[in-house]
Protein backbone atom coordinates (compact mmCIF):
# COMPACT_ATOMS: atom_id res chain seq x y z
CA UNK A 1 0.00 0.00 0.00
CA UNK A 2 1.05 3.46 -0.86
CA UNK A 3 0.97 6.06 1.62
CA UNK A 4 1.23 10.15 2.14
CA UNK A 5 3.79 12.33 2.91
CA UNK A 6 3.65 15.57 4.80
CA UNK A 7 5.66 18.11 3.71
CA UNK A 8 7.12 21.10 5.88
CA UNK A 9 6.65 25.07 4.59
CA UNK A 10 9.74 25.18 2.94
CA UNK A 11 9.32 21.92 0.71
CA UNK A 12 5.99 22.40 0.32
CA UNK A 13 6.88 25.87 -1.37
CA UNK A 14 8.49 24.05 -4.31
CA UNK A 15 4.97 22.78 -4.92
CA UNK A 16 3.45 26.08 -4.51
CA UNK A 17 5.64 27.66 -6.99
CA UNK A 18 4.32 28.29 -9.72
CA UNK A 19 1.13 29.50 -8.24
CA UNK A 20 3.05 31.90 -6.06
CA UNK A 21 5.04 33.68 -8.61
CA UNK A 22 1.85 34.13 -10.33
CA UNK A 23 0.38 35.93 -7.76
CA UNK A 24 -0.14 39.88 -8.46
CA UNK A 25 2.81 41.69 -8.61
CA UNK A 26 4.06 45.15 -10.55
CA UNK A 27 6.75 42.93 -11.99
CA UNK A 28 5.10 39.79 -12.39
CA UNK A 29 5.32 38.72 -16.21
CA UNK A 30 1.77 36.93 -17.04
CA UNK A 31 1.12 33.43 -17.89
CA UNK A 32 0.44 33.45 -21.05
CA UNK A 33 -0.60 29.71 -22.93
CA UNK A 34 0.78 29.08 -26.14
CA UNK A 35 -2.46 27.83 -27.92
CA UNK A 36 -6.35 27.33 -27.07
CA UNK A 37 -6.29 23.93 -26.31
CA UNK A 38 -3.46 24.31 -23.69
CA UNK A 39 -4.88 23.06 -20.20
CA UNK A 40 -4.25 26.04 -17.47
CA UNK A 41 -5.57 24.10 -14.69
CA UNK A 42 -6.91 20.97 -13.46
CA UNK A 43 -9.53 20.92 -11.36
CA UNK A 44 -10.62 18.16 -8.78
CA UNK A 45 -12.43 15.58 -10.07
CA UNK A 46 -15.04 15.59 -12.92
CA UNK A 47 -13.57 17.87 -15.71
CA UNK A 48 -10.15 17.91 -13.94
CA UNK A 49 -9.86 14.48 -14.28
CA UNK A 50 -10.88 14.15 -17.70
CA UNK A 51 -8.51 16.85 -18.62
CA UNK A 52 -5.57 14.70 -16.88
CA UNK A 53 -6.98 11.57 -18.89
CA UNK A 54 -6.76 13.99 -22.44
CA UNK A 55 -3.30 14.50 -21.14
CA UNK A 56 -2.01 11.34 -20.61
CA UNK A 57 -3.44 9.97 -23.54
CA UNK A 58 -1.75 12.64 -26.31
CA UNK A 59 1.49 11.84 -24.15
CA UNK A 60 1.26 8.47 -24.64
CA UNK A 61 0.94 9.00 -28.58
CA UNK A 62 3.50 11.67 -28.82
CA UNK A 63 5.90 10.90 -25.98
CA UNK A 64 8.84 13.35 -27.05
CA UNK A 65 6.57 16.67 -27.12
CA UNK A 66 8.24 18.70 -24.59
CA UNK A 67 4.87 20.78 -24.15
CA UNK A 68 3.20 17.93 -23.57
CA UNK A 69 5.39 16.63 -20.94
CA UNK A 70 6.35 19.32 -18.85
CA UNK A 71 1.81 20.24 -18.73
CA UNK A 72 1.21 16.82 -17.32
CA UNK A 73 4.34 16.99 -15.03
CA UNK A 74 3.04 20.51 -13.31
CA UNK A 75 -0.45 18.94 -13.03
CA UNK A 76 0.77 15.98 -11.24
CA UNK A 77 3.46 17.90 -9.09
CA UNK A 78 -0.13 19.74 -8.02
CA UNK A 79 -2.20 16.48 -7.24
CA UNK A 80 0.89 15.72 -5.44
CA UNK A 81 0.81 18.77 -3.10
CA UNK A 82 -2.82 18.54 -2.99
CA UNK A 83 -3.42 15.23 -1.96
CA UNK A 84 -0.24 14.38 -0.43
CA UNK A 85 0.62 11.27 -2.37
CA UNK A 86 3.74 11.18 -3.53
CA UNK A 87 2.66 8.60 -6.39
CA UNK A 88 1.72 11.55 -8.32
CA UNK A 89 5.91 12.83 -8.24
CA UNK A 90 6.59 9.46 -9.34
CA UNK A 91 3.84 10.06 -12.22
CA UNK A 92 5.68 13.69 -12.95
CA UNK A 93 8.78 12.16 -13.62
CA UNK A 94 7.50 9.17 -16.05
CA UNK A 95 6.43 12.14 -18.21
CA UNK A 96 9.69 13.73 -18.27
CA UNK A 97 11.49 10.70 -18.79
CA UNK A 98 12.87 11.33 -22.11
CA UNK A 99 14.68 14.09 -20.75
CA UNK A 100 15.20 13.05 -17.45
CA UNK A 101 18.76 11.96 -17.48
CA UNK A 102 20.30 14.35 -19.89
CA UNK A 103 23.01 16.53 -18.39
CA UNK A 104 21.33 19.79 -19.97
CA UNK A 105 17.93 19.14 -20.48
CA UNK A 106 15.52 22.02 -21.74
CA UNK A 107 15.54 24.38 -19.07
CA UNK A 108 11.33 23.97 -17.86
CA UNK A 109 12.20 20.25 -17.80
CA UNK A 110 15.29 21.02 -15.80
CA UNK A 111 13.25 23.36 -13.11
CA UNK A 112 10.53 20.43 -13.08
CA UNK A 113 13.52 18.07 -12.30
CA UNK A 114 14.84 20.46 -9.53
CA UNK A 115 11.25 20.21 -7.70
CA UNK A 116 11.50 16.51 -7.81
CA UNK A 117 14.61 15.92 -6.53
CA UNK A 118 14.07 18.43 -3.68
CA UNK A 119 11.01 16.19 -2.84
CA UNK A 120 13.03 13.26 -2.26
CA UNK A 121 15.86 14.77 -0.10
CA UNK A 122 18.16 15.12 -3.35
CA UNK A 123 19.17 18.58 -2.68
CA UNK A 124 22.74 18.39 -3.93
CA UNK A 125 21.01 17.51 -7.25
CA UNK A 126 18.17 19.96 -7.09
CA UNK A 127 20.78 23.02 -6.72
CA UNK A 128 22.85 21.61 -9.37
CA UNK A 129 20.06 22.24 -11.89
CA UNK A 130 18.50 25.10 -10.00
CA UNK A 131 22.22 26.81 -10.54
CA UNK A 132 22.82 26.09 -14.18
CA UNK A 133 18.94 27.55 -14.91
CA UNK A 134 20.01 30.90 -13.19
CA UNK A 135 23.71 30.64 -15.15
CA UNK A 136 20.82 30.92 -18.14
CA UNK A 137 18.10 33.30 -17.13
CA UNK A 138 19.16 35.10 -14.02
CA UNK A 139 15.83 36.54 -14.14
CA UNK A 140 14.09 33.25 -13.46
CA UNK A 141 12.18 33.92 -9.96
CA UNK A 142 11.45 30.72 -9.38
CA UNK A 143 14.78 29.28 -9.16
CA UNK A 144 16.07 31.78 -7.00
CA UNK A 145 12.99 31.70 -4.96
CA UNK A 146 12.99 27.39 -4.73
CA UNK A 147 17.22 28.08 -3.85
CA UNK A 148 16.75 29.95 -1.03
CA UNK A 149 14.17 27.13 0.25
CA UNK A 150 16.31 24.37 0.07
CA UNK A 151 19.24 26.18 1.11
CA UNK A 152 17.05 27.15 4.12
CA UNK A 153 15.96 23.79 4.72
CA UNK A 154 19.87 22.52 4.86
CA UNK A 155 20.87 25.15 7.33
CA UNK A 156 22.73 27.47 5.04
CA UNK A 157 21.38 30.78 5.69
CA UNK A 158 23.54 33.08 4.21
CA UNK A 159 23.26 31.85 0.99
CA UNK A 160 19.66 31.39 1.14
CA UNK A 161 19.51 35.44 2.17
CA UNK A 162 21.21 35.83 -0.98
CA UNK A 163 18.89 34.30 -2.91
CA UNK A 164 16.01 35.83 -1.41
CA UNK A 165 17.57 39.08 -1.85
CA UNK A 166 17.28 38.65 -6.00
CA UNK A 167 13.62 38.30 -5.41
CA UNK A 168 13.10 42.13 -5.21
CA UNK A 169 12.45 42.69 -8.77
CA UNK A 170 11.24 39.61 -9.79
CA UNK A 171 8.50 38.47 -7.80
CA UNK A 172 5.80 40.29 -5.20
CA UNK A 173 6.43 42.08 -2.25
CA UNK A 174 4.83 39.13 -0.10
CA UNK A 175 7.03 36.50 -1.53
CA UNK A 176 9.96 38.41 -1.20
CA UNK A 177 8.90 39.30 2.49
CA UNK A 178 8.38 35.75 3.21
CA UNK A 179 11.40 34.86 2.13
CA UNK A 180 13.86 37.08 3.63
CA UNK A 181 11.48 36.97 7.07
CA UNK A 182 11.25 32.92 7.11
CA UNK A 183 15.39 33.26 7.16
CA UNK A 184 15.33 35.71 9.18
CA UNK A 185 13.15 34.49 11.99
CA UNK A 186 15.40 31.19 12.01
CA UNK A 187 18.26 32.97 12.07
CA UNK A 188 18.92 35.70 15.52
CA UNK A 189 16.41 37.95 14.04
CA UNK A 190 13.36 36.08 15.09
CA UNK A 191 11.43 39.65 16.55
CA UNK A 192 11.68 41.87 13.70
CA UNK A 193 11.17 38.90 11.32
CA UNK A 194 7.67 38.33 12.21
CA UNK A 195 6.52 42.11 12.42
CA UNK A 196 8.11 42.79 9.53
CA UNK A 197 6.38 39.66 7.89
CA UNK A 198 3.01 40.15 9.79
CA UNK A 199 2.87 43.67 8.37
CA UNK A 200 3.29 42.78 4.94
CA UNK A 201 0.77 40.06 4.89
CA UNK A 202 -1.80 42.64 6.41
CA UNK A 203 -0.79 44.85 4.01
CA UNK A 204 -1.30 42.17 0.92
CA UNK A 205 -3.82 40.31 1.92
CA UNK A 206 -6.75 41.70 -0.35
CA UNK A 207 -4.53 40.77 -3.60
CA UNK A 208 -2.49 37.74 -3.11
CA UNK A 209 -4.04 34.07 -3.12
CA UNK A 210 -5.48 31.84 -0.62
CA UNK A 211 -2.18 29.46 -1.34
CA UNK A 212 0.10 31.97 -0.65
CA UNK A 213 -1.88 33.58 2.82
CA UNK A 214 -1.96 29.80 4.43
CA UNK A 215 1.99 29.49 3.68
CA UNK A 216 2.90 32.91 4.83
CA UNK A 217 0.00 31.93 8.02
CA UNK A 218 1.25 28.90 8.77
CA UNK A 219 5.31 30.51 9.13
CA UNK A 220 4.02 33.34 11.09
CA UNK A 221 2.38 30.72 13.26
CA UNK A 222 5.61 28.97 13.78
CA UNK A 223 7.51 31.87 14.61
CA UNK A 224 4.92 33.15 17.40
CA UNK A 225 5.03 29.10 18.46
CA UNK A 226 9.22 29.65 19.15
CA UNK A 227 8.65 32.71 21.17
CA UNK A 228 5.98 30.55 23.19
CA UNK A 229 2.78 32.96 22.14
CA UNK A 230 0.87 29.89 21.98
CA UNK A 231 -2.31 31.70 21.80
CA UNK A 232 -1.20 34.41 19.05
CA UNK A 233 0.11 30.60 17.02
CA UNK A 234 -3.48 29.11 17.49
CA UNK A 235 -5.23 32.21 16.38
CA UNK A 236 -2.65 32.02 12.74
CA UNK A 237 -3.08 28.11 12.46
CA UNK A 238 -6.89 28.30 12.88
CA UNK A 239 -6.90 31.35 10.12
CA UNK A 240 -4.99 29.39 7.95
CA UNK A 241 -7.30 26.31 7.98
CA UNK A 242 -10.04 28.66 7.06
CA UNK A 243 -8.34 28.82 3.84
CA UNK A 244 -7.79 25.60 3.45
CA UNK A 245 -8.57 23.14 6.07
CA UNK A 246 -7.04 19.71 4.09
CA UNK A 247 -3.31 21.58 3.98
CA UNK A 248 -1.45 18.16 5.67
CA UNK A 249 1.57 19.92 6.99
CA UNK A 250 -0.80 23.12 8.09
CA UNK A 251 -2.63 20.61 10.63
CA UNK A 252 0.56 18.38 11.58
CA UNK A 253 2.07 22.09 13.02
CA UNK A 254 -1.26 22.49 14.77
CA UNK A 255 -1.74 19.52 16.45
CA UNK A 256 2.09 19.97 17.81
CA UNK A 257 1.02 22.84 19.12
CA UNK A 258 -1.81 21.16 20.64
CA UNK A 259 -0.02 17.92 21.94
CA UNK A 260 2.85 20.46 23.68
CA UNK A 261 -0.29 21.99 25.81
CA UNK A 262 -2.03 18.85 26.57
CA UNK A 263 -4.87 19.09 24.34
CA UNK A 264 -5.11 15.32 23.12
CA UNK A 265 -8.73 15.38 22.50
CA UNK A 266 -9.22 18.38 19.74
CA UNK A 267 -5.81 16.65 18.46
CA UNK A 268 -7.64 13.18 17.46
CA UNK A 269 -11.00 15.52 16.25
CA UNK A 270 -8.41 17.52 13.91
CA UNK A 271 -6.53 14.59 12.48
CA UNK A 272 -9.30 12.07 12.71
CA UNK A 273 -10.03 12.16 9.10
CA UNK A 274 -6.55 12.28 7.11
CA UNK A 275 -4.97 8.60 8.92
CA UNK A 276 -3.81 8.21 5.16
CA UNK A 277 -0.86 10.43 5.76
CA UNK A 278 1.59 8.71 8.11
CA UNK A 279 2.64 12.28 9.91
CA UNK A 280 -1.11 12.54 10.88
CA UNK A 281 -1.56 9.22 11.98
CA UNK A 282 1.40 9.84 14.38
CA UNK A 283 0.03 12.87 15.87
CA UNK A 284 -3.31 10.86 16.19
CA UNK A 285 -1.11 8.13 18.41
CA UNK A 286 0.75 10.95 20.34
CA UNK A 287 -3.07 12.33 21.07
CA UNK A 288 -4.28 8.89 22.15
CA UNK A 289 -1.41 8.68 24.65
CA UNK A 290 -2.56 10.97 26.60
CA UNK A 291 -5.97 10.11 26.59
CA UNK A 292 -6.77 7.56 29.44
CA UNK A 293 -8.11 4.15 28.03
CA UNK A 294 -7.00 4.33 24.83
CA UNK A 295 -4.46 1.43 24.89
CA UNK A 296 -6.12 -1.28 23.01
CA UNK A 297 -6.32 2.12 19.99
CA UNK A 298 -3.00 3.26 20.52
CA UNK A 299 -1.64 -0.55 19.91
CA UNK A 300 -3.26 -0.69 16.91
CA UNK A 301 -2.35 2.60 14.96
CA UNK A 302 1.45 1.97 16.76
CA UNK A 303 1.13 -1.54 14.88
CA UNK A 304 0.01 0.18 11.50
CA UNK A 305 2.70 3.44 11.84
CA UNK A 306 5.39 0.43 12.37
CA UNK A 307 4.44 -1.11 9.02
CA UNK A 308 4.16 1.39 7.30
CA UNK A 309 7.35 3.00 8.04
CA UNK A 310 9.29 -0.90 7.55
CA UNK A 311 7.92 -0.47 4.03
CA UNK A 312 9.07 3.06 3.33
CA UNK A 313 12.74 1.76 4.68
CA UNK A 314 12.47 -1.46 2.53
CA UNK A 315 11.67 1.38 -0.19
CA UNK A 316 14.41 2.95 0.55
CA UNK A 317 12.69 6.17 1.48
CA UNK A 318 14.11 8.38 3.95
CA UNK A 319 12.23 11.23 3.28
CA UNK A 320 10.27 10.60 6.55
CA UNK A 321 12.95 10.32 9.15
CA UNK A 322 12.19 12.73 11.58
CA UNK A 323 8.94 11.63 12.09
CA UNK A 324 10.28 8.10 12.31
CA UNK A 325 12.48 9.31 14.73
CA UNK A 326 9.80 10.69 16.59
CA UNK A 327 8.01 7.30 16.20
CA UNK A 328 11.01 5.31 17.86
CA UNK A 329 11.46 7.69 20.72
CA UNK A 330 7.81 8.77 21.54
CA UNK A 331 6.06 5.56 21.03
CA UNK A 332 8.32 2.89 20.60
CA UNK A 333 10.38 4.26 24.25
CA UNK A 334 13.54 3.61 22.10
CA UNK A 335 15.79 6.83 22.31
CA UNK A 336 19.11 4.89 20.73
CA UNK A 337 16.92 3.44 17.44
CA UNK A 338 15.37 7.48 17.81
CA UNK A 339 18.66 9.24 18.05
CA UNK A 340 20.19 7.26 15.22
CA UNK A 341 17.29 8.14 13.05
CA UNK A 342 17.88 11.98 13.90
CA UNK A 343 21.70 12.08 13.24
CA UNK A 344 20.66 10.77 9.38
CA UNK A 345 18.08 13.40 8.99
CA UNK A 346 20.26 15.85 10.92
CA UNK A 347 23.20 14.92 7.97
CA UNK A 348 20.50 16.20 5.20
CA UNK A 349 17.91 18.84 6.86
CA UNK A 350 18.15 21.26 9.86
CA UNK A 351 14.50 23.03 10.83
CA UNK A 352 13.61 23.80 13.84
CA UNK A 353 11.62 20.67 14.16
CA UNK A 354 14.75 18.80 13.43
CA UNK A 355 16.78 20.27 15.97
CA UNK A 356 14.25 19.71 18.46
CA UNK A 357 13.90 15.75 17.90
CA UNK A 358 17.13 15.23 18.00
CA UNK A 359 17.78 17.11 21.24
CA UNK A 360 14.51 14.99 22.47
CA UNK A 361 16.39 11.58 21.44
CA UNK A 362 19.96 12.71 22.45
CA UNK A 363 18.34 13.87 26.04
CA UNK A 364 16.61 10.18 26.79
CA UNK A 365 19.45 8.33 25.60
CA UNK A 366 22.06 10.22 26.87
CA UNK A 367 23.92 10.52 23.64
CA UNK A 368 25.77 13.30 22.21
CA UNK A 369 24.31 16.22 21.02
CA UNK A 370 26.91 18.53 20.27
CA UNK A 371 26.95 18.99 16.66
CA UNK A 372 23.23 20.46 16.92
CA UNK A 373 24.41 22.15 20.69
CA UNK A 374 26.72 24.12 17.80
CA UNK A 375 24.50 24.72 15.07
CA UNK A 376 22.21 26.47 17.46
CA UNK A 377 24.75 29.06 18.73
CA UNK A 378 26.57 29.95 15.47
CA UNK A 379 22.75 30.48 13.95
CA UNK A 380 21.25 31.86 16.34
CA UNK A 381 18.22 30.26 16.72
CA UNK A 382 15.45 31.33 18.88
CA UNK A 383 12.97 28.80 20.31
CA UNK A 384 11.48 28.21 24.08
CA UNK A 385 11.30 24.47 23.67
CA UNK A 386 14.33 24.21 22.37
CA UNK A 387 16.18 26.23 24.85
CA UNK A 388 14.48 24.13 28.17
CA UNK A 389 16.20 20.89 25.74
CA UNK A 390 19.58 22.74 25.89
CA UNK A 391 19.28 23.64 29.80
CA UNK A 392 18.49 20.30 30.86
CA UNK A 393 20.93 18.55 28.38
CA UNK A 394 23.42 21.01 30.22
CA UNK A 395 22.52 20.35 33.61
CA UNK A 396 22.80 16.43 32.84
CA UNK A 397 26.07 16.87 31.42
Amino acid sequence: MTHSIILSPSVRLWLLLPLLLLAPAAQATPYLPTSGDQVIEVLPGGGGARQLERLRTALRAQPQDLALATSLARRYIALARSDTDPRYLGYAQAALQPWWALAAPPLEVRMLRATLLQSTHHFDAALKDLDAIIAIAPQHAQAWLTRATVLTVRGEYAKASASCARLSSLASELISITCIANIGSLSGRAAHSEQLLEKTLQRSASVTTPELQVWVLTLLAEMATRRGAASVAEERFQAALALDPNDSYLLGAYADLLLDQERPLEVVKLVKEHARIDALLLRQALALQQIPGSGVTLAALTKELSDRFNAALQRGDTVHQREQARFELQLHNAPKAALALAQKNWAVQKEAADVRIYLEAALKAKGDAGPVLNWIKTSGLEDVAVNKLVQQLKAGA
